[in-house]
């Protein structure tokens, strides 16, 4: 499997040039069925999906895999169709909550019988993913256009990579530190401070192409959580945090992501996305546990370098 991450940089490379000639062949040499065509295929859809899927609760930063796609499908417009685009790269994020609800079900239950008064267990955790959701929740509100306006581009993502590449090599040997000494905590063990350090963390990954799951996962192993913890309670706060962002960008531009895509691609896309997020969180569980991080820290930088040499060379432009 890990050789496997290591290729993924290089056989997306080979792909990204092909996907951009074709997009760019069909628009010139069929101008009256693209003017015509809904702009978002069922194929990108089902793309987009299996990218956002994939990459939502792995340490590669989904947000920046999506960008990287919609450039290399076509989609990276300007306008309200650029605006359209990067609102749906949040909404289809609907489709990994789904999946969360299915592989976590237990906690939320929990949680849900804390809600009213049946387990003071599940309400405490209830409490600590609001105190890690609300830095970002808050940051995210007050540099939204700021953020959009600068960060949703190839380079800014790419630098994310790379240096979240060499942050997760270095975290893995500090994880493999800390598991060796067995002085973990679980998330019954812990309080506000704790959920509250996950939580700034986390506002590191509104950068685009930093990833928030390598932030709280980073932040729950910082205080001490064992690596199973750390994914669990990242897997949760991505509920929270995750179901938020969906509901506030549908709400404020669901009426455009449907007068430029309609209606059946982006729903194709977030079911897509949830079997997608399902196979890769079951996997992603296992994985962690038995090899550690090292191997997402070598995909993100391999990536990073094939991307950055496609953007000087001019083939993402």
């Amino acid at each position: 499997m890990r050789r496997i991450l290591r290729l993924l940089p290089v056989l997306l490379a080979a792909a990204l040039p092909l996907m951009a000639e074709t997009t760019g062949t069909l628009r010139q040499g069929t101008p009256e069925v693209f003017a015509t065509a809904p702009r978002l295929s069922a194929l990108q859809a089902v793309v987009l999906g299996i990218v956002e899927g994939i990459t939502e609760y792995l340490p590669v930063s989904s947000t920046g895999h999506l960008i990287l796609a919609q450039r290399a499908l076509g989609m990276d417009t300007e306008g309200s169709g650029k605006d359209a685009a990067d609102a749906y790269a949040i909404c289809i994020q609907g489709g990994a909550i789904l999946a969360v609800l299915l592989v976590s079900r237990k906690r939320i239950l929990s949680m849900l019988k804390g809600l009213v008064g049946r387990d003071p267990q599940g309400l405490k955790l209830f409490a600590w993913l609001v105190v890690a959701f609300l830095p970002a929740g808050i940051a995210g509100l007050l540099f939204e256009k700021p953020m959009k306006r600068f960060l949703y581009g190839l380079w800014p993502v790419t630098v994310a990579w790379l240096v979240g590449g060499f942050f997760i090599l270095a975290l893995a040997a500090r994880a493999r530190r800390q598991a060796a000494d067995g002085r973990s905590i679980g998330i019954d063990g812990m309080g506000w401070k704790h959920a509250l350090a996950i939580g700034l963390l986390q506002c590191v990954a509104l950068w685009p192409g930093v990833s928030r799951s390598l932030m709280t996962i980073t932040g729950g192993l910082l205080i001490g959580l064992s690596m199973p913890a750390a994914v669990e309670f990242s897997f949760l706060l991505g509920l929270v945090t995750l179901g938020a962002g969906t509901v506030y960008e549908g709400l404020k531009a669901g009426p455009e992501i449907i007068r430029m895509f309609g209606w059946t691609g982006p729903l194709i896309g977030i079911v897509t996305a949830g079997v997608a997020a399902f196979l890769a969180v079951r996997w992603m569980v296992s994985y962690l546990n038995r090899r550690g991080l090292e191997a997402f820290g070598w995909y993100r930088i391999g990536l990073a370098v094939i991307v950055g040499a496609l953007l000087l060379a001019g083939v993402l432009a």
